[in-house]
């Protein structure tokens, strides 16, 4: 004989977020497009902001390439 159980309103619920999780499944062609769908979901915190604006300030700047500095240009 088969017993039926009855999920609870907790069971269900995750039964339920479990559902949604799997329907947001999405597959990238690049790792580039991975990183940019990412990027474009998650905001970066202020602070994190600052300092990766800090950082890349002091960072040489690159050479001109030869040919504009052979141009002058």
């Amino acid at each position: 004989m088969k017993q039926k159980h009855k999920l609870t309103p907790q069971e269900q619920q995750e039964l339920s977020q479990t559902h949604s999780q799997q329907a947001a499944v999405r597959e990238f062609a690049s790792t580039e497009e991975l990183l940019r769908a990412d990027a474009s979901q998650i905001e970066v915190p202020p602070a994190v902001a600052k300092r990766l604006d800090e950082s890349i300030s002091r960072e040489p700047k690159p050479s001109r390439s030869w040919w504009r500095r052979l141009t002058g240009g």
